[in-house]
């Protein structure tokens, strides 16, 4: 055994140039494999993040018969006394703010706007104050300012804003009805123009001061939802449960993140699916190569293993001998790939990929509007190294042991 492993072992360098080849093919699909894993859940975890900062938070309380019709925004199944409520859930650390979501009909004019016109629009009254608890709306304008409470001001997500050729300051018209169903009409004026990570608010998103809302629609202390921040993780599903009684006892639903973003959810789950196909598609593509190299120096070394046979090496001796050498090559090239995946993936953590005008020119699903960036598995990194090495050894294993029922005079032949 010991003179097979050092006879397999000096065959790797004899064969340098071969050794190389197939190696460089292992590492590039080794590589490759990890680039493509690293992205593609860096944009899902970025998603999960900028859903829960700008548009669900954690959690959400909700009269029962809301959500069902959500799509419709009615105000007439609201969270009552959603300011008591608020202050209950700070009153146990944790940071809760009202929000109020209705529908409206945009109506904009020619001069200061290129052209007149109106859009189907959902508007969201904010609290000021303490919206920046939960979301991180605050932080996010590129032009003008922040609303102040009572104002009659209205903030707009920029891609939204050059759709209609907006810009900070020009005034515009929102007809909706109130909670009793009656018209009312909100003339506002544009305070700022915000740029978020989350394409949703820039492609919609428009926000109005809670308090001018609620005075515009009759709506006094309700609020359509109260949302929270939680910690993600482990304990996150520990506070939505000490929350559960609280909902309860109010009569309200309380919700999460993963059912207040079911749309992306179920489009990131169905993304998922796709995405292992890709990755097992990179994984096949790199192994019919890896597969091609070896066979090739399987079957371009027929006669030196007649040769071997002939001089009365055993068959099981030979197998070992190549299958030794295969996990090497695989070995090596595994290795390769790993080490030059970290590297490329330094860029894609730390830089990204910018996908600013993919993602402003059509809706992907994820909740990116810009930079792509990877993230660190090392998982991944361990799957892919035994994989790499194992498929060397099998797609090796395979040949060898067709052509060693060959003849011998067969082998000795063979050009």
């Amino acid at each position: 055994m010991n003179f097979v492993f050092k006879m397999a072992v000096k065959n790797l360098f004899r064969y340098g140039r071969r050794t190389i080849i197939t190696a460089s093919a292992i590492a590039l699909g080794i590589m490759c494999f990890i680039l493509m894993d690293s992205l593609l859940k860096g944009l899902d975890e970025d998603s999960q993040r900028n859903l829960i900062w700008y548009e669900t938070g954690s959690a959400g309380f909700f009269d029962p018969e809301y959500w069902g019709d959500r799509e419709m925004l009615p105000l007439d199944r609201p969270v009552a006394d959603s300011g008591e409520l608020v202050a209950e859930l700070r009153d146990r650390n944790i940071d809760a703010v009202s929000r109020i979501d209705f529908a409206g009909d945009l109506i904009i004019y020619k001069d200061p706007f290129p052209e007149d016109g109106n859009l189907q629009v959902k508007v969201t009254g904010i609290d000021v104050e303490h919206d920046s608890d939960v979301f991180r709306l605050k932080d996010n304008v590129a032009q003008g300012r922040y609303l102040k409470a009572g104002e009659e001001g209205v903030l707009m997500g920029q891609w939204l804003a050059r759709d209609l050729g907006a810009e900070v300051g020009y005034p515009l018209t929102i007809v909706t009805k109130t909670m009793d169903g009656y018209f009312q009409t909100l003339d506002l004026e544009i305070v700022g123009i915000l740029e978020s990570e989350n394409p949703v608010v820039n492609r919609y998103g428009m926000y109005v001061p809670l308090d001018t809302v609620r005075y515009a629609l009759d709506m006094d202390d309700y609020a359509t939802g109260v949302y929270v921040s939680l910690p993600r993780g482990d304990r996150e599903a520990a506070a939505l449960q000490s929350l559960e009684p609280l909902a309860a006892e109010r009569g309200l639903d309380l919700l999460d993140w993963r059912v207040l973003g079911a749309d992306y959810v179920a489009l990131a789950e169905t993304k998922r699916s796709g995405s292992s196909s890709i990755l097992f598609l990179v994984f096949l593509i790199a192994a019919v190569g890896i597969s091609n190299t070896i066979l090739m120096s399987i079957f371009e070394r027929i006669r030196e293993l007649g040769m071997m046979r002939a001089m009365g090496m055993r068959n099981r001796s030979i197998l070992g001998m190549f299958v030794i050498e295969a996990s090497g090559i695989g070995f090596l090239g595994s290795l390769g790939g790993v080490i030059l995946g970290a590297l490329v993936n330094l860029y894609l953590v730390n830089t990204g990929i910018d996908y600013s005008e993919m993602f402003e020119s059509g809706d992907m699903g994820y909740r990116i509007s810009a930079i792509g960036y990877g993230t660190w598995d090392p998982n991944t990194f361990i799957l892919a190294f035994v994989l790499g090495t194992v498929m060397a050894l099998v797609v090796a294993f395979l040949p060898t042991r067709r052509a060693l029922k060959l003849e011998i005079p067969v082998c000795l032949r063979y050009n």
